[in-house]
This record gives structure tokens, sequence and C-alpha cells, in this order.
């Protein structure tokens, strides 16, 4: 097996599903041109704002591709590239694509409003607040994991083993890209909105924008410490998680999907002029250094395959941006298709390196050892290959930044969600609602929170990031499931994702929970190891409980169909 075979079969195997599954999908569960979406009709100028499909498309790719599909494969790749490669393409065809897609549909079709509320409608009230609990710690978990990752990006200083500092240009760099691209964001935020251009007409601005940014990015890096790093990106976060979607989010992730798409239009050129070797096993065996292939393997490509949080973006801001329900399927099923054409990328980059080659070559994290093979790929035809290295460096910065602002708007509306009953308005509301239902106040509040565990230490619970993402996934697709049985749609295409990823999760959880016990009993935990213990057995209790709700409410009959959804 080399890369351009591997690539071949992948746009196919992708392409097909996108022409024929995904349109499957939607004539099935029915898509309404003519219908008023949610954002004209509860159109708000922060969060409910109508936006052309490929801006929309933009948030929602930018705020879904997070490092994960390049650190997933990466990791997973000790199972072999066979496995890894099946995952991605079933999964993402038959799993990933098909929750993001429902997401959105029953969001759409349910006002705007998030997946916490479609299991309270269609599961139950209790199901409901134990979802926004969830939803609103895996959040912050991710929030301070992502901010930590972003500045660490940024950070224009490095220490050696005896101490002495130096400067790192190539973070000052993406630095100064990345900065230069909020404020440019802005500026074109404004365009979009006021200067009614022609889509061509704004393409050209973003990419002039673009270029314009990463020029001086690298003529100008911006040399600060982590500490300093992790303040400014926090009251970034807190400003854009309050600003109005089109003054920043919807802009910003415009701006930066052109960057993703390039790194990824880059490396496919790549891999077809190099043609890079397979290195990796095909398969090495089911258990290796004490991981078994089941469930590791399914937990560690999440983003690529599937993944929980991508139902959080399609249902908690892109829903409330669809100007027309036609453009669901290009925006949730289409995005999701090219993450997992990304993993498979990340897949053929770290099996061009043979054994410890990519350490040899300094390259230690899964984002350097994607980017040290692309760069390695487009030096064939005589690129520069420090120069595409910090490119794709810098891509990959944007995508976690630009996952930072989507994940903490969908935290402050789970914190909101959490106390927030239907019916509830500005003047029947009790004083003490109001104010942490206020937009300012459930931000800093989950700000608060986020920085704390950066500072304390979030690396500890990591381990069940894994876990916690794929249980969301499991919770959207039995709530989109619920959503379709419940309005006389064709849901039975959930039912088999659904049933694998529980047990996929609960296998993950509970085996955690067990080895983690046994280790208390016999040699005592850490401090880590006993907020992964806690953690973990929450996690099981909270997603064994709303998921026996879930499939009650799959499994009795049911004529009553909400209003709002018909």
């Amino acid at each position: 097996m080399n890369g351009i075979l591997m690539m071949v079969i992948a746009i196919v195997v992708l392409s097909a599903g996108y022409l024929f599954y995904g349109r499957y999908l939607e004539k099935k569960w029915g898509i309404d041109p003519n219908a008023k979406t949610p954002a004209y009709e509860l159109e708000d100028g922060v969060d409910y704002v109508p936006a052309d499909t490929n801006i929309v498309f933009g948030h929602q790719f930018a705020s879904i591709a997070g490092a994960g599909p390049i650190n997933g494969p990466i990791q997973a790749a000790i199972f072999g590239w066979l496995p890894a490669f099946l995952w991605i393409l079933i999964g993402g065809v038959f799993v990933g694509a098909v929750q993001d897609f429902a997401a959105m549909y029953a969001s759409v079709k349910n006002k705007g409003r998030t997946i916490g509320y479609i299991i309270e409608e269609y599961i139950g009230k209790l199901g409901k607040k134990l979802f926004s609990i969830f939803c609103w710690l895996f959040c912050i978990l991710v929030i301070a994991a992502f901010a930590d990752v972003v500045a660490g990006t940024f950070n224009g200083f490095s220490a050696d083993a005896s101490g002495a500092v130096t400067k790192v240009a190539a973070n000052g760099s993406v630095a100064t890209t990345s900065v230069l691209f909020i404020f440019e964001a802005v500026a074109l935020g404004m365009i979009l909105k006021y200067a009614k251009l022609n889509k061509w007409v704004n393409t050209a601005i973003a990419i002039v924008m673009l270029v314009a940014a990463v020029a001086i990015g690298l003529a100008c890096p911006v040399y600060m410490s982590l500490g300093t790093w992790h303040i400014i990106i926090f009251i970034y976060i807190m400003i854009a998680c309050v600003t109005p979607v089109w003054a920043l989010l919807q802009p910003r992730d415009y701006l930066n999907s052109y960057l993703l798409i390039f790194m990824i239009g880059a490396a496919v050129i790549g891999v077809f002029v190099a043609n890079p070797s397979c290195n990796l096993q095909a398969v090495t065996s089911f258990n290796v250094d004490g991981k078994s292939m089941f469930p590791i393997l399914f937990v560690t490509i999440a983003c690529g395959a599937v993944s929980g949080f991508h139902s959080l973006v399609s249902s908690g801001t892109a829903s409330k941006q669809i100007k027309n329900e036609k453009n669901m399927l290009p925006v949730s099923y289409g995005a999701m298709l090219l993450e997992s054409m990304l993993a498979v990328l990340a897949l053929i980059a770290v099996a061009s390196f043979a054994e410890g080659e990519a350490a040899s070559q300094g390259l230690l994290t899964q984002p350097q050892i994607f980017a040290g093979a692309i760069a390695n790929f487009l030096s064939v035809i005589g690129l520069p290959h420090d120069l595409i290295f910090t490119l794709i460096n810098l891509s990959v910065s944007a995508f976690a930044l630009t996952s930072l602002d989507s994940v903490a708007r969908v935290a402050r509306i789970s914190f909101q969600e959490f106390f927030l009953e239907d019916g509830d308005t500005s003047d029947t509301m009790p004083a003490w609602k109001k104010l942490l239902t206020n937009n300012y106040v459930s931000t800093i509040v989950t700000l608060i929170v986020a920085y704390m565990l950066v500072k304390v230490g979030y690396a500890e619970i990591w381990p069940l990031f894994g876990s916690g993402n794929q249980l969301l996934a499991v919770l959207a697709l039995l709530a989109c499931a619920a959503f379709l049985k419940k309005t006389h749609r064709q849901g039975v295409m959930l039912w088999i994702p659904m049933v694998f990823m529980m047990a996929v999760t609960f296998t993950a959880l509970a085996t955690t929970s067990i080895n983690l016990s046994k280790q208390l009993m016999t040699t005592g935990l850490s401090l880590g190891n006993t907020l992964q213990l806690i953690f973990a057995v929450l996690l099981l209790i909270l997603g064994i409980i709303v998921a026996v709700q879930g499939i009650k409410k799959l499994t009795e009959k049911e004529d009553t169909v909400p209003a709002s959804a018909k």
C-alpha cells in the first residue's frame, strides 16, 4: 500500500458517501427549502444570524476540525494502518457524518435548539438536566486543554536542559498571524454584513487578508511567555463568546476555513507528488502495550470518524445560522467527510516515517509529525521545507483556536440551559435565574472554572476525554433517533451506530473504572488517578441513566408530535 492508493480509495469512498448515502438521508428525512429556518424566525443578531452556505460551512468545519483528526489517527497507528483506515472511512460515512447531519436537522426542526433541549423534548427533563451538566463540564475540559495547546503554540520562548532561554521564531510567527486573523475577521464581518458584495468578491477579500496576515506573521513574530498568552487567550474567548456571531465567529471561521482547506489541498498534492510508501504494518496486534483495539481504537480516533463534540456545534451554533434547509447536508455531512479526509492524510503522514525516524528529526508531537511529513512531501517539488513546516503548524494552531470560542459559546449555552425551563421569560424568571442565565455572567463563570483547570492541571483527567467525547455521540444519536421516531420520520439508520458507540463507550469507561479500582485496592491511587476514577464512574452512571430513558422512549408507542417539529 502506498500514499496515492490510500488517497484515491479515500476520495472515492467519501465522495460516494456524500453523493449517495448523504442524499439518501436527506430524502428520507425530508428537506423543505421553503420552510422559514430558525435563523430568520428567531433572528437576534447575536446567536441567530442567517448566513450563506459557504460561511456556515467555514464555521462548522473550522469549529469541528480541531487537532483531533490529526492526533487520533497518529496515536491509533500502533494497531496498524488498516484498522485505522477502515474506521475513518466507515465511521466517517455511516456514523460521524450521520450524527452531525441528524443533530443539525433535529435542531433546525426545533427552533435551533441544542441537543440538550432535544433530549428534554423527546426523552425527558431529567435527561436534559444530566446532559447539560455533562456538556458543560466536558466543554470546560476542552476549553482548558485547547487554550493551553494554543498558548503553547504561541509561546515565544523555550528553555533547554541547562535553563538557557531562546526565542522560538516559528511560534512567534504563528502568534502574530493568529492575532491578525482576529482583527481581520472583525473587518471582514463588517464587509459581509454591510457592503453586500458578490460572494466571489468576498472570497477574494478573505484570501488577500489571509495571505497578508501570514506574510506579516512570518516577517514580524511576537514573543510573549506562556502565562501571558493564557491570559490573552481567555480574554479573547470571553469577548468572542458574547459577541454577535456575524461580527467575529462567522468571518473568523470563514477566514480560517480557507487556511485549513489550503492545508488539506497542499497535503493531498504532497501525497500525489511524493507517493510516500507505507512503513506501518497493516495490522500489528489486537493488544498493544496493554491497550486493546476494542474499544481503544474507536475512542482514540474520534474526530475523523465520529465525535460527540460535533453534535454540540451542529445544534449549538451552526443550526442557528442556516438560511435554507437544503444547506444542512453540505454544511454538516459535507464538513464531516472533509474532516475524515484530513484524518486519512494524518494516517498517511505517520505511515511515511520508518520506525524511530520522526523522533530522530525532532518531531515529537502529533502535529509536528503531521507538519514534518507534509513538508517532506512538498519538498520533492522544491518548496522550502522550513516554510511549509511553519505554515502547516500555523494551520494546525488555527484548528484549535477556531474550536475554542465555539466550544466556549456551547458551554455558555449549556450552563444557561441547565437553569432554563420551557416558557421562561425575563418577566417571569426570579432574579437569581436571570443572573445565572445572563450571557456575561454565564460566560465569566464558565471561563473562570476553565482557567483554574488550566493552572491546576487538566492533564489529570484528560485521559477520559476520548470516552467522554464518544459518550456525547451516544447521547446525540439517541436524542436524534427519538426525535425521528416521534416525528414519524425514518430513524433506523441511527440504531446500529448508536448501539455500537454504546458498546465502545461503556466498555471503555467500565474498563477504566475496573482497572483504577484494582489499583486503588492494591497500591493506592495518585490524585490524578483518583480524579479519573471519580469522573469515569460518574460518566458511566450518567450515560446509563440517559441511555435507559432514551431506549424506553424509542420502544414505547407514541403518536404525539410536537407542533414545532412537524
